[in-house]
């Protein structure tokens, strides 16, 4: 039985698997896009646009995994989640996906060659996505 969400919209007192996956995207379109298709496949969604907020929804909540954009406005950008993840919530590592329309910038292969994380370049087709969120995640509960 779930517990039900709480005001920062995270479950409690459930398995990983039921958990929310936080999204941080700071493109209202493609933020829509995203929480569309994780929903679509049975995923539960925390939405939020900046990388400072996702820190904060980090330490308070409990989540299965996290899509991040690599750039988000706020100071904290996705090099700087997945340190923090590494650091407070090492079990979240393996299931963070990056997406990003920056893959030929330097500091962004640095980040992805450093974490291993796997990154899904935008624009993507919703299947490529999809695909790489289930071998990360694992399918949703």
């Amino acid at each position: 039985m779930t517990q039900p969400a709480t005001k920062t919209g995270t479950m409690t007192g459930t398995k990983s698997a039921t958990a929310p996956v936080l999204l941080i995207e700071d493109e209202p379109a493609v933020m829509a896009l995203v929480r569309a298709v994780l929903e679509g496949h049975g995923y539960s969604v925390v939405p939020t646009e900046s990388g400072a907020e996702a820190l904060r929804l980090l330490a308070e909540g409990t989540f299965h995994g996290v899509v991040s954009d690599m750039r988000t406005p706020g100071g904290v950008d996705g090099a700087q989640v997945y340190a923090w993840i590494a650091a407070h919530r090492p079990e979240l590592a393996s299931r963070l996906v990056f997406i990003t329309g920056d893959m030929a910038n330097e500091e962004t292969a640095a980040t992805l060659r450093r974490t291993g994380a796997p990154c899904v370049e935008k624009p993507f087709r919703v299947q490529e996505f999809i695909s790489v969120v289930e071998q990360t995640m694992g399918k949703a509960a």
